[in-house]
């Protein structure tokens, strides 16, 4: 998962696209980057690291200009090297760059014809540079030097046809305007806001509306599943409808774990998905565990305080904060490697032993993963003194890997593929453990409002919504993505980075 922003303006971006990105910074904390557009020249910063770190002053300063995009990853694919932060850029046709929120399904099939189609070298694993390459092959192939928004429209539409997963993407080309566009089932979101200024309209598009917020901009819209904007570097806007079939399906993980509380995704307030998310499983957790002894409801910060909450009302118990969470510490879900994770569970998480002690404490998770986090948390729960430790999850189990941009590659590596709940249960040390039914948390995040009826849910369900992803595909993934390939990668690319610094 990764934060992506654009912004076209009367004033320099910079501080703006900066102060989006901060905002953005649970989406990825791996590598942040900014490139401006200043007299027809791009400004570029990226490295590893949180945007806090990866911007001083001086980068500031150089990042001069009144358009611009931005992007802060974390690793779904790779390794975690800067040699895959984004933007990437590309010289022809006019020059491109682009920074990219999702995962192809498609993206060896893909580079093969690039390569062998239209001699384009892709130079890194990551499929955004692809995605960069054939958005700019395309655009080469329709339009002329006089840049017409059709032209920008007809290659996105050709990327349409040909790329498959999941994409959230903004991109620039110099000398023309800044272009942004999302996969024909808008698995990842992507929002457009505007703001006026005394020379005139102001564009902004994003990952989450929060972004808009934090910025001043307003919320105009969701940004349509296979549409895509065009706004010119003289502050129009274009927006056209770029593929004939389009369904909307955003990634239900959003509402569960990834996004802000404070951000609204296609019509749904992520806050108030969690909410119900409580209701439902507090109502299961009444029918099924009615002769469990409860004392307190706590939640595992900070994701699930709101569930949890929620729950503890349904319940009619007391709801305590039972673990301080060092905030310097970043998501460990989202962490590269096994073994980092494992490191910053205690680093991250402390109890606080007289809420625990003597008492038979129910904890809330929005989701069990790996179980690596569920299991230190329930030993910490133990040795602050709890009499038994009861633990629920907000979602339900996750079985299947993620094939659109999620690190949940590797069934192997998920706790609760091919087990039943009671073996999840003596793995994770618990005594007892409930999760939330697949039907209640679409119910929960739908609410009565939504407008559509399709989520993309495959880690529960198995069933991929692109309709692309195979069982070869998938051995193919894991054997890129789980974790002893991201640690081999990023080992070797370490070393060759040092080698390369020595000579």
């Amino acid at each position: 998962m990764c934060g992506v922003v654009g912004i076209v303006a009367h004033s320099p971006v910079n501080q703006a696209l900066y102060d989006a990105l901060i905002v953005l910074q649970h989406r990825g904390q791996d590598a942040a980057g900014i490139m401006t557009i200043n007299n027809g020249m791009f400004k570029l910063r990226k490295a590893n690291g949180l945007v806090s770190d990866v911007f001083e002053q001086k980068h500031m300063f150089r990042l001069a200009g009144n358009w611009g995009i931005g992007h802060v990853r974390y690793p779904t694919a790779g390794s975690s090297t800067s040699a895959e932060a984004q933007p990437f850029y590309t010289n022809s046709p006019f020059g491109i760059s682009l920074a990219h929120n999702g995962n192809l399904t498609n993206a060896a099939e893909l580079k093969e014809k690039l390569k062998n189609q239209a001699r384009r070298h892709v130079n890194t694993s990551s499929d955004s540079e692809l995605l960069m390459n054939l958005f700019a092959h395309e655009l080469c192939e329709s339009a002329s030097w006089d840049l017409k928004p059709d032209d920008i429209f007809n290659a996105v539409t050709k990327v349409n046809e040909q790329a498959k997963g999941a994409y959230g993407v903004v991109a620039t080309v110099i000398g023309h305007g800044l272009v942004a566009f999302r996969d024909v089932n808008g698995i990842r979101p992507l929002v457009l806001g505007e703001r006026e200024s005394e020379q005139g309209m102001e564009y902004m598009v994003a990952s989450e509306s929060v972004a808009l917020d934090a910025v001043g901009f307003k919320f105009v819209r969701d940004i349509a599943p296979g549409e895509a904007v065009f706004i010119t570097e003289s502050g129009e806007l274009f927006s056209k409808q770029c593929s004939p079939v389009s369904e909307l399906s955003p990634c239900i993980f959003e509402y569960v774990y990834f996004a802000r509380p404070d951000s609204e995704i296609d019509g749904i307030s992520v806050y108030a998905a969690r909410v119900r998310m409580g209701t439902m499983l507090g109502e299961k957790i009444k029918r099924e565990w009615e002769n469990v002894d409860i004392d307190v409801v706590i939640p595992i910060p900070e994701t699930s305080c709101d569930i949890a909450l929620q729950i503890a009302h349904t319940l009619d118990l007391p709801y305590r904060q039972g673990y301080v969470k060092n905030r310097y510490i970043g998501r460990t879900f989202i962490m590269p490697g096994q073994q980092q994770r494992r490191k910053s569970v205690r680093r991250k998480l402390n109890a606080i032993a007289s809420e625990f002690k003597g008492k038979n404490v129910l904890l809330v998770d929005d989701s069990i993963v790996r179980g690596t986090t569920s299991e230190q948390i329930i030993e910490m729960a133990r040795e602050a003194g709890a009499k038994n430790v009861y633990f629920a999850s907000a979602a339900p189990e996750i079985r299947f890997p993620n094939v659109y941009g999620i690190d949940m590659p590797s069934s192997t590596e998920l706790i609760a593929h091919g087990r039943e709940v009671e073996e999840i249960n003596d793995l994770i040390k618990a005594d007892g453990l409930i999760f939330q039914d697949i039907n209640d948390l679409v119910t929960a995040v739908k609410g009565d409002d939504a407008t559509f009826e399709n989520f993309e849910t495959s880690v529960f369900t198995g069933s991929y919504v692109t309709g692309d992803v195979t069982q070869e595909y998938l051995q193919h993934l894991d054997q890129l993505r789980n974790d002893s390939a991201k640690d081999k990668s990023s080992q070797n690319q370490t070393a060759s980075l040092d080698i390369h610094n020595l000579s």
